[in-house]
């Protein structure tokens, strides 16, 4: 592919690529059953809620759940791919900060804080924007310590799902499926070194394979 085929490629996905992502993520929700097992006690001032890289597709339903006027922005990559999310995710109403935390950006992390002291919940996920598998980056560990911020770890799964041959298994589920949503109690990683409070972050992601909610 030329480099000009390339850039009128990527122009035609930006303007109907969003557009497209988002009827088939209302439409595959709209056909499913759904099961939630999420926390009552949500806080009323700004939590981070994680969640993993390849489960990232249907969980802007359940944040619906936690707040009626949605006031969230979500951590998306710069790539490529990322500029797309970021437009879907404009469309349901949810704002994004652009970079990676893990990284060190100054930049994306300065975002994060604004968005934060302006009353913004944050979404992150830990494991992206490239991997590894469901590994847990710094940059929650820094944001929720520095803000002192409690953590829901969110997850959601499929009863029957395609799964894409990516780094992160990323899965769509699909039509007339049963989804179920999972959101732990809201907890805190104060006091806690960067590797406990890696572990913690984990055993809350993990409780909802370990506990069989399905």
């Amino acid at each position: 592919m030329s480099k000009l085929s390339k850039k009128v490629t990527r122009k035609i996905l930006l303007l109907l690529g969003p557009y497209l992502g988002y009827l088939l993520i209302r439409v595959i929700y709209l056909t499913c059953k759904k099961k939630f097992y999420i926390t009552s006690n949500i806080p009323k001032e700004p939590f981070i809620g994680v969640l993993w890289h390849g489960e990232m597709l249907m969980q802007l339903f359940m944040y619906k759940k936690f707040r009626k006027n949605v006031k969230t922005v979500i951590m998306i990559s710069e790539h490529f791919d990322g500029e797309i999310i970021a437009k879907i995710l404009k469309l349901y109403g949810f704002g994004s900060v652009r970079g990676s935390s893990s990284k060190g950006s100054i930049k994306v992390l300065k975002e994060t804080f604004k968005a934060i002291d302006n009353g913004y919940d944050v979404a992150i996920t830990p494991d992206g924007p490239r991997g590894p598998y469901h590994s847990l980056a710094d940059g929650v560990v820094l944001i929720a310590q520095k803000k002192k911020m409690k953590i829901i770890a969110t997850r959601y799964k499929a009863s029957k799902f395609w799964q894409l041959n990516s780094w992160d298994k990323f899965i769509i589920p699909k039509p007339f499926s049963t989804l179920y949503f999972y959101a732990s109690e809201p907890f805190s990683i104060e006091g806690l070194s960067k590797e406990e409070a890696k572990k913690l972050i984990k055993k809350h992601l993990d409780k909802f394979d370990e506990e069989n909610f399905i």
